[in-house]
């Protein structure tokens, strides 16, 4: 489908959408004084882009005022809505264009959304200048663009919007007689105008959202604080459960347990819970962590995991979200050591590199006359019938690998008595007159 970004609309942010880059809001360092993008759009210049930036930062704005300094029609679609049927229609509409001269702006929506091939549908428009391709996207390009199609453009981030920048747009929306809220002189109470940016949480479409409801609200010509709390409501989540966002709130947690804070740990669980979270992904995460950055310095926090996992499946939301927080702090509290982790990692390298030597004779069964004519299981050492059972000397791996060592305990936690067992073992091989190695 085609048209022009600007349609009839009535919400405040809409009425309030820049027409020229001097009103634009934010964004320095992409668009401020001098900078590259700037100089093209006063060019009347564009190239093919990709806009990368947390919801209500500017992105369809921006491509907004791209097609106004360039003089380019806009072929607009919603990866949401629009298939392959409706990108090659769109094509044909911008080659005809192209034959007159016509410079076509394609600006896709969501472009994460689209698969590889409706990607590749438009990628060839692109590369022989049909289109000049802009896309909006919440989520990170190098993960859902083709590379083929990102190889192609140049990516933008656009940054949350700053308190400062979020307050001025708040000033112009109250101010604004055309096309804000200044007819009305509406003036706003400090501490309602310090909700609306907290709430907000940098998205400026939000805001103004909140600002034109708390309008409504308001009983006299200062909007106070009620009136705001009125119109945000139950606070909105800032991500989606599939989305950059979140899988930065579970990083973050993550992190924070490793790094042994509980009160950071905490607060990044409370968050992913207020954004809707899956507590259990929580719990899932904690057993991750409780085998790679805990291992065996504390093998009590693999149980104390899977112990919140059960009790939230059996008891439910409001106390099974309490033993998540629980283990949580138990984790994050707990002796750390990541040496299984590594040692783990260190023999699967191994193995991929190395030939798959045979199992050494005397580590072989035989259940058969044959296999013990063979020589299978010849010489092998039952530990329980040595001293302290353990077979000094024994090598148990193949004899090209016998110097091998993977695991590596340290100094913390429960992984200190097994540092010192390891060590103690370690003097008995040496010691042996029975050396297999």
């Amino acid at each position: 489908m085609s048209g022009q970004f600007s349609q009839p609309h009535t919400p405040l942010a809409a009425r309030l959408r820049p027409q020229k880059i001097e009103e634009y809001v934010g964004q320095n360092h992409i668009l401020g004084e001098g900078k590259p993008l700037r100089k093209m759009l006063l060019a009347g210049q564009c190239h093919s882009m990709v806009l990368w930036g947390p919801p209500g930062t500017g992105k369809t704005t921006l491509a907004q005022l791209i097609s106004q300094y360039c003089e380019a029609s806009v072929i607009q679609l919603s990866a949401v809505t629009s298939g392959v049927k409706e990108v090659r229609a769109a094509m044909e509409k911008a080659t005809q264009d192209a034959r007159y001269q016509q410079r076509t702006i394609l600006f896709i929506d969501e472009i994460h959304r689209f698969n590889k091939s409706q990607q590749d549908a438009f990628l060839p428009f692109v590369e022989d200048g049909t289109v000049t391709l802009i896309g909006a996207t919440t989520e990170n390009p190098s993960f859902e663009l083709n590379k083929a199609l990102l190889s192609r453009v140049r990516v933008y981030i656009l940054q949350s919007l700053t308190d400062e920048a979020l307050s001025d747009l708040l000033d112009r929306a109250l101010t604004d007689v055309e096309k804000g809220l200044g007819g009305l002189s509406l003036t706003l109470e400090d501490n309602a105008r310090e909700a609306l940016l907290i709430a907000c949480a940098g998205d400026a479409r939000r805001m103004l959202f909140y600002l034109e409801l708390a309008a409504d609200f308001a009983e006299n010509s200062a909007i106070n604080l009620k009136e705001v709390e009125a119109a945000i409501g139950q606070k909105v989540a800032s991500y989606d459960k599939q989305g950059d966002a979140f899988y930065d709130l579970i990083s973050a947690f993550h992190k924070s347990v490793r790094g042994s804070d509980p009160d950071a740990a905490l607060y990044w669980y409370a968050r992913i819970l207020n954004g809707g979270g899956d507590p259990l992904y929580v719990a899932r995460r904690l057993l991750a962590i409780a085998s790679e950055d805990i291992g065996n310095a504390d093998p009590r926090a693999i149980q104390l995991s899977l112990n919140a996992w059960d009790t939230f499946q059996r008891v439910g939301p409001a106390e099974g979200e309490r033993a998540i927080a629980q283990a949580t702090v138990y984790c994050a509290l707990a002796a750390k050591s990541n040496a299984v982790y590594k040692a783990f990692n260190e023999a699967k390298a191994v193995v991929s590199k190395t030939p798959d030597y045979p199992v050494p004779n005397h580590l072989r069964n035989a259940p058969t006359n044959l296999m013990k004519e063979q020589g299978f299981g010849k010489g092998y050492r039952y530990a329980h019938n040595e001293q302290n059972a353990f077979a000094a000397g024994e090598c148990y791996l193949p004899s090209e690998l016998a110097s091998l060592r993977f695991y590596h305990p340290n100094e913390r936690g429960l992984e200190k008595s097994l540092k010192a067992k390891r060590d103690y073992l370690d003097e008995l091989n040496r010691n042996s007159s029975d050396k297999r190695y």
